[in-house]
């Protein structure tokens, strides 16, 4: 009816229609794609393997479904779902590209170089010459990525791979790090020691990269209390702090070389109600600035041969006294008279220090906007994030909405903010 010209377009009416809302009420739409099957350096006791598809995915995860139906092609993957979000109702002008599949830094760097770019082209409508160029459409382009992500083991983060990672745009880096406790390390043949990790997090930091960590529970060699444990020293210690934290309690399939182990009585999985005591006690360690993307993988519950990763809403299951990003965010709460006050948190991380400045409700239940700035040991300032959350508002053309409080100015107060704290309070004549 829109498309004859016998209805005019409502903002109430395209927010009734539209489907899985919550797919953009963080300010952004995600876009996962998957990379093409490649070997491993790793030997990971708990990693399933499976033919022709990266290591550590299995058949039945939706990225991995869609992935084998376009043969692996992230033009054709990030154009699909790109279409798949739009008949659902969502606006797509701020798309956050989530590559997954094996240690991205292993892959080719030829291979890198032009998955990027197709990731590029198909949000540009357009094939481009160089990555660059693409990039550069892309600043002007109706679905612009605003944020891109990899998966990675933080034995592989050095100063070159850096550079190699702020040439392709990247703005996120996934560290594997799945525990911080060498004997546990060592037990599940990760390959690194924990050493490995807090260098790669300064050096990630310092480069002003967003860094998230993949933490696993309920590992061979751990128990409940040691991972407890575990998570109050990422908060505690300056030199983990990571930004966000996906949370994926180990779980048992067949082809993880962890099943003959299990199969000899040496491993036991949590039980159900320790592993939902153990998520609900993490929640409530993590602080205010620090964001929880996930909780459980979505490996299909069959293929998950024992265990308590079987359960699919773990989420649901262990919500409530949680402070973090994502259960404050405004979301579909937005209340264009409420009164939003500035908030600040200093503390340090990885050699600098971190100042987390935030737009709130008084009592903190509602985020609408956050900005990341840390000051390195070299004196420099970097902001390393800025996001204005809730119900994701068209870029071009976009309308005087009151739905949600993107375009109102939270970002510009944020930025300039920083810029005061860095120049009174530091000193610094440069910011990033």
């Amino acid at each position: 009816m829109l498309a004859k010209g016998m209805i005019k377009k409502s903002e109430k009416i395209t927010v009734l229609l539209r489907t899985r809302p919550i797919r953009s009420l963080s300010g952004i739409v995600n876009i996962s794609v998957l990379t093409k099957p490649y070997k491993c350096p790793g030997k990971c006791l708990y990693c399933p393997i499976e033919k022709g598809i990266p290591k550590s995915y299995v058949s039945g995860e939706p990225a991995v479904e869609r992935a084998k139906a376009l043969k692996f092609d992230p033009y054709l993957q990030v154009k699909k779902r790109i279409e798949m979000l739009e008949a659902e109702g969502h606006p797509t002008d701020k798309i956050e590209v989530r590559i997954v599949g094996g240690t991205w830094s292993f892959y080719p760097q030829t291979y890198r170089d032009w998955f990027v770019k197709k990731c590029f082209d198909a949000c540009n409508k357009r094939s481009s010459t160089s990555l660059i160029a693409a990039q550069k459409i892309n600043e002007t382009a109706k679905h612009r990525i605003i944020g891109l992500s990899i998966e990675t083991r933080p034995d592989f983060i050095t100063t070159k791979e850096i550079s190699n990672l702020r040439k392709l745009g990247v703005t996120m880096v996934e560290l594997g790090v799945q525990s911080i406790y060498d004997d546990v390390l060592k037990k599940n043949l990760r390959g690194h020691n924990v050493k490995e990790t807090m260098v790669a997090t300064q050096l990630l930091k310092d480069a002003g990269f967003k860094v998230l960590y993949q933490m696993m529970p309920n590992l061979y060699g751990s128990s409940p209390a040691r991972d407890l444990k575990m998570f109050k020293i990422l908060f505690n210690d300056p030199r983990f702090q990571p930004d966000l934290l996906k949370i994926y309690p180990c779980a048992l399939l067949k082809s993880a070389p962890l099943f003959r182990v299990w199969k000899k009585g040496g491993y036991r999985p949590y039980t159900e109600k320790q592993l939902i005591n153990l998520v609900r006690a993490i929640k409530k360690t993590v602080p205010y600035y620090v964001r929880i993307q996930r909780i459980t993988r979505d490996i299909p519950s069959a293929s998950i041969v024992a265990g308590p990763a079987k359960i699919s809403n773990l989420r649901q299951l262990v919500s409530g006294n949680c402070k973090c990003i994502r259960c404050r965010e405004v979301k579909e709460n937005y209340d264009p008279k409420e009164k939003l006050y500035l908030f600040r948190r200093d503390y340090p991380a990885s050699g600098g220090k971190e100042i987390f400045l935030s737009f709130e409700n008084k009592n903190r239940e509602k985020l609408y906007s956050l900005l990341r700035l840390r000051l390195t040991s070299e004196k420099t300032a970097i902001i390393r994030e800025i996001h204005t959350y809730g119900q994701l508002q068209p870029i071009v053309g976009f309308p005087k909405s009151n739905i949600g409080p993107q375009h109102k100015g939270l970002g510009k107060k944020l930025t300039a903010e920083a810029e005061r704290i860095s120049k009174k309070e530091f000193k610094v004549k440069k910011i990033a």
